[in-house]
């Protein structure tokens, strides 16, 4: 070890002294392991994979080269299908598929192998927000119903309204009635709930006593057995506590004394260090480092403020209840947490190779993340995140089956440099770039003993769609896109193609985001399509979401329903895959090309002016309409690469997309007008935040696979100097 100006020389690499100090000081203490052995592991993860991501980004760009290339001889042409996949076959985009095969991955958590529930997706950034996240296992419905609008409208004032109290209780007693049903009556005329000595439950009603019609759903209890405190009981592998206290506000005018029903949630959350962050240099990435660093430790802690109270939020403890047959059982308090990096597009100076360049950022991301776990294993086995003794790390914006082997050989590499037993590190591969779609059963073979995770995201997928086929024509208006060919295909051949390959039983096959985290009612109606397709997780943007969507892993057996579709046809075909969502003959007129640009551009500046100016990686933005939707960096790709594309085509001209962005400036001016911290756009639009809005339209088709990213962090960058906050 030795130092070069103000950087630390070890293996050979030129190490940032803050992030040498951090691993030195903070992540080592308790591990067993010195500085050496990560650093010489970081060196041969820059000597054998850093060219081989190198390599990975060429092939990306000459594939795409070849492919406009090719849209670009046949225009004015009627698309061939089936030369179009002829020739993706003859440039290696579309790969041989091999014969059947069942993965094999071992020391899988329970969350992942066997319980199907939502899954949220948090920032890393915010402690608090992960805190809430990682707590989101157990969440009240009463709360969840009461605070939304499930019941038609979400509630006024800030009183209790005790009319729409009693809607709430029996909404929640009907979901009870659904999913725990009585051999009589029903739990809305439930006067009281006491076990029995044999270890049943009885629930006295007005004029009766009555029991469960499947009396196994009883679990637990605790308090006295003739009076419970509460009651848990499991349906489909998750836990519905009916909590009793007539002592409570609301218990005392309950008839059975309900004060709550508790519901399992969240059973896992992936802590993000991608789209949703905002991460640009080395204060940004050790600030994302020591939240991870608290909750492998468990010590994570923050400090909150509601109306005049201040109190800590640390990690939930588990919750112990006695079993009807005399024992004790102990439910997990906490989500089941997973890590997702960064792809591997971008470069960190944190660390530089021996030649002084930049390293890929991706490969920081998993040597910090997965030594950061280990603190993990160091904790008594009932608060650990994973039981199972595994690392779940989500690995996002891959391209094809040897980049998801190009990560298996890095994990590979962690492992032995930090001395762990092989595979301990599980992937989850965003099925979100066309090269992974199109060859998904490859790419899972790729990682076949480490594969814990595959996923939808319809953002990042209609994203990279549209840049892949940037030269074929103008596309199809982006509200128009959920109801093309491609799309249902795509969500049918993910699942499909996770159930061929074994994942049933072993791993998670997941759905995307709900975007309205406002729009809960609307969310109940719609989301159980995702069980129903067989997805055993889906993502939701906040706590209550999760709560509500609990409801639907109730009604619908996702392990059952798996059983059915591995046992039909495929659903979609290759050609429905590679059908590219052509306006074909479409005639928009000048307020409908108008209204496009313009809903796209706003959201956009959105986005933008909170990354740039305020370092906010994922939030709530109005939309055009002032409709409240969840955006990050995939939102912000399918925009730009939308415009970008009818630029291209002359659907729209580049004076109308101009004049739009600076419409659309004052619209979200006017929008974030109550935010002290926040600095207009218009009448210069000459700051960071609209000119990287303006770059992100006007050279998306130009940007790697049509990636925000390059665009984003240059202007974060500038924006953060001239606030002198720059590390």
């Amino acid at each position: 070890m030795g130092t070069s100006g103000e950087r630390v020389i070890a293996a050979g690499l030129q190490i940032d002294p803050e992030l040498y100090a951090f691993v030195s000081n903070q992540v080592l203490p308790g591990l067993g392991l010195d500085e050496d052995a990560v650093w010489r592991g970081m060196a041969e993860l820059v000597a054998q994979i850093g060219p081989r991501i190198a390599d990975a980004l060429a092939t990306r760009a000459t594939l795409q080269a070849q492919i406009d290339d090719w849209h670009r001889e046949r225009s004015g042409e009627p698309h061939d299908a089936a030369a179009y996949q002829a020739f993706l076959e003859s440039i290696g985009y579309l790969v041989p598929v091999g014969e059947d095969f069942s993965i094999e991955t071992d020391r899988v958590d329970a969350e992942i192998s066997q319980i199907a529930g939502p899954q949220l997706v948090v920032p890393i950034s915010n402690a608090r927000y992960s805190l809430n996240a990682a707590n989101a296992r157990w969440g009240s419905l009463y709360d969840a119903v009461y605070g939304t609008d499930v019941l038609g409208v979400p509630p006024t004032g800030s009183g209790y309204d005790e009319e729409r109290g009693t809607r709430v209780v029996a909404w929640v007693r009907g979901f009870l009635d659904d999913i725990f049903p009585l051999a009589q009556g029903s739990h809305r005329d439930a006067r009281a709930y006491r076990i029995d000595r044999g270890g049943s439950l009885e629930v006295e009603l007005t004029d009766a006593t009555t029991a469960l019609t499947n009396p196994g759903a009883l679990s637990g209890f605790s308090g006295d057995a003739a009076s419970p405190d509460s009651l848990l009981l499991t349906n489909h592998g998750l836990g519905v506590i009916i909590q009793i206290d007539r002592e409570h506000p609301v218990g005392s005018a309950d008839g059975a004394g309900i004060k709550d029903v508790v519901i399992e949630s969240a059973i896992t959350t992936i802590i993000d260090f991608e789209d949703s962050v905002a991460a640009v240099d080395v204060a940004d990435k050790l600030a994302a480092y020591a939240n991870w660093l608290g909750l492998m430790r468990g010590d994570l802690m923050t400090w909150v403020t509601k109306g005049e109270h201040r109190f800590e939020r640390r990690l939930d403890p588990n919750r112990s209840f006695a079993t009807p047959g005399g024992g004790e059982l102990e439910k997990r308090g906490r989500a089941l947490l997973l890590v997702r990096n960064v792809g591997n597009l971008m470069t960190t100076d944190a660390v530089l190779d021996a030649q002084g360049a930049e390293i890929p950022e991706t490969l920081l991301d998993a040597m910090m993340t997965v030594l950061i776990a280990m603190h993990d294993f160091t904790r008594p086995a009932a608060l650990r995140n994973s039981p199972a003794g595994s690392v779940y790390v989500v690995k996002p914006k891959l391209h094809g089956p040897a980049e998801v082997a190009l990560t298996a050989d890095l994990f590979t590499i962690i492992e032995r440099n930090l001395g762990l037993a092989g595979n301990t590190v599980k992937i989850g591969v965003m099925d979100e770039e066309r090269r992974t779609t199109l060859n998904l059963k490859e790419c899972i073979r790729a990682a076949r003993e480490r594969m814990a995770f595959i996923n939808t995201g319809f953002l990042d997928r209609t994203g990279d769609e549209i840049h892949t086929s940037m030269e074929a024509g103008p596309v199809v208006r982006k509200a128009e896109m959920r109801d093309t060919r491609w799309i249902k295909a795509y969500e049918d051949w993910n699942v499909d193609a996770g159930l061929a390959c074994g994942l049933r039983g072993r791993a998670q096959i997941g759905k995307g985001m709900w975007a309205a985290p406002d729009n809960m009612a609307q969310m109940l109606e719609q989301k159980i399509g995702h069980p129903k397709a067989g997805a055993n997780t889906a993502w939701v943007p906040s706590p209550t979401a999760a709560t509500l969507h609990a409801t639907h892993y109730h009604r619908v057996d996702v392990a059952a329903r798996q059983g059915e579709l591995a046992g039909q046809p495929p659903r979609a075909t290759l050609s429905d895959l590679l059908t590219i969502p052509l306006a074909s003959g479409a005639e928009w007129s000048e307020a409908q090309r108008s209204a496009e640009v313009d809903n796209n551009a706003q959201g956009i500046l959105g986005y933008v002016v909170r990354w740039v100016d305020q370092g906010v990686g994922c939030s709530k933005v109005p939309d055009i309409n002032n409709v409240a939707l969840m955006e990050d960096r995939a939102t912000c790709r399918i925009s730009s690469q939308h415009i970008a594309n009818w630029l291209r085509h002359g659907v729209i001209s580049a004076p109308e997309v101009e004049q739009s962005l600076r419409r659309m400036a004052a619209v979200v001016d006017q929008q974030n007008a109550d935010d002290p911290s926040y600095e207009p756009m218009a009448p210069a639009f000459d700051g960071e935040a609209f000119l990287a809005a303006r770059a992100l339209v006007f050279e998306g088709a130009k940007q790697p696979s049509g990636y925000t990213e390059p665009i984003l962090h240059g202007y974060r960058a500038r924006r953060k100097a001239a606030l002198g906050v720059m590390s």
